[in-house]
């Protein structure tokens, strides 16, 4: 079963923290929606009958600068390239501020099942400081708009770890999220990601990110609310009620083969012959001439080695509550951890980063859940 990725680089302005690739500059969207339809039916031709659809996804940028009239053009696109017979779920992420109810209807009438609302914050000071284009009114106003329509399901994101935020600030993030009756909550740390604003600011001493032990407080404070408020802590930043994971999210941490198209979009294909990755260009305009020239928007393509393979496995696996199996490694890999990494599993253990293995299974604690990376590195190979 494969999943459909696809990235619409529109912004209306630039987050101060964001590193995706997107444009604000661009006074048609049109180009953009013929040159991915290209590429879309492109690929099916080569793809199309190989596996079954099961989730397709709307990224970005912010896919909801599209109108309904492309957005129909682009699913349309991918209904007569594959087989969408086993499709599960379909969403979008959208923005506070380009959204109405008429909008979210059109939405649901196209066949999306799924939002997922880019809040970060339900206070303007937060707002202000991310440089988010929407409001705290429009946070709450579009949250009262998408419970109004028909969807299966939806995701609030939330970021923590802002400078200066004060502190009851994210205990009514987390509620008011909690109280909007969201079945999905998402929720990131901050980061300084290279070359962003955020990044300027850091290194001219205009913001001092808060330290690591602050945003592990943070952390473990939203799993404990969440939890308590009957939510499955299911990956490392997604919380769900039941029946509301992220259908195309776990397909991601199950290392399945997908397929992204728009620029800066990744793809993952694998089968008994080989493991691929390959990724298009950062670059809308180069994007969209490539395709119009009949040529290919790819900017890296890689075969992936089984020591790679493993490794992706360990790291997304480790990221969800299941964890990993030793023995389900052992089987498609042949590597047997207990011979590779006895030690540091050991270790890890009386840390209480992980669980006690049963059953072969390694699962990260919530210490371990703070420290992902660390625990990470040491059961990699290489």
């Amino acid at each position: 079963m494969a999943g459909i990725y696809v990235h619409v680089p529109f912004c209306q302005q630039r987050c101060s923290y964001c590193d995706f690739y997107f444009v604000t500059t661009a006074r048609s969207h049109a180009p953009f929606v013929a040159a991915l339809c290209k590429e879309i039916e492109a690929y099916a031709l080569a793809y199309g009958g190989r596996e079954p659809v099961t989730t397709v996804y709307f990224g970005g940028g912010t896919p909801s600068r599209l109108s309904l009239e492309d957005l129909n053009a682009i699913l349309a696109t991918i209904e007569r390239g594959f087989d969408i017979s086993a499709l599960d779920e379909v969403t979008i992420e959208i923005n506070p501020e380009d959204v109405d109810g008429a909008y979210l209807r059109g939405l649901r009438a196209l066949g999306f099942t799924r939002v997922s609302v880019g809040i970060q914050s339900f206070f303007d000071q937060d707002l202000e400081f991310m440089n988010r284009s929407h409001t705290a009114a429009q946070a709450e106003e579009v949250l009262g708009a998408v419970n109004e329509t028909d969807f299966t399901s939806y995701s609030v994101d939330l970021i923590f770890g802002v400078p200066g935020q004060p502190e009851e600030y994210w205990a009514a993030n987390l509620e008011k999220a909690v109280r909007s009756g969201a079945p999905h909550i998402s929720t990131y740390s901050l980061t300084v990601e290279a070359a962003t604003p955020l990044a300027r600011m850091v290194r001219d001493g205009e913001v001092t990110p808060i330290e690591d032990d602050r945003s592990g407080e943070l952390y473990q404070f939203t799993m404990d609310y969440l939890k308590g408020s009957g939510y499955d802590h299911y990956e490392i930043s997604s919380f769900a009620l039941d029946g509301h994971r992220a259908v195309h999210n776990q397909s991601y941490w199950a290392h399945k083969n997908f397929l992204g198209f728009g620029p800066s979009a990744h793809s993952f294909w694998s089968d008994e012959s080989r493991a691929l990755r390959w990724a298009n260009i950062r670059n809308l305009n180069r994007y969209v001439g490539l395709i119009e020239s009949r040529g290919e928007p790819v900017e890296f393509r890689e075969t992936l080695d089984d020591d790679t393979l493993v490794n992706e496995y360990i790291m997304l696996r480790l990221r969800t509550s299941e964890g990993f199996s030793i023995s389900n490694l052992t089987d498609s890999h042949g590597i047997d951890l207990y011979d590779e990494r006895v030690d540091d599993l050991a270790w890890l253990e009386s840390e209480g980063l992980i669980h006690p293995i049963r059953n072969d299974v390694v699962r990260l604690t919530d210490a371990g859940k703070a420290l992902c990376d660390v625990v990470t590195t040491k059961l990699m190979l290489g």
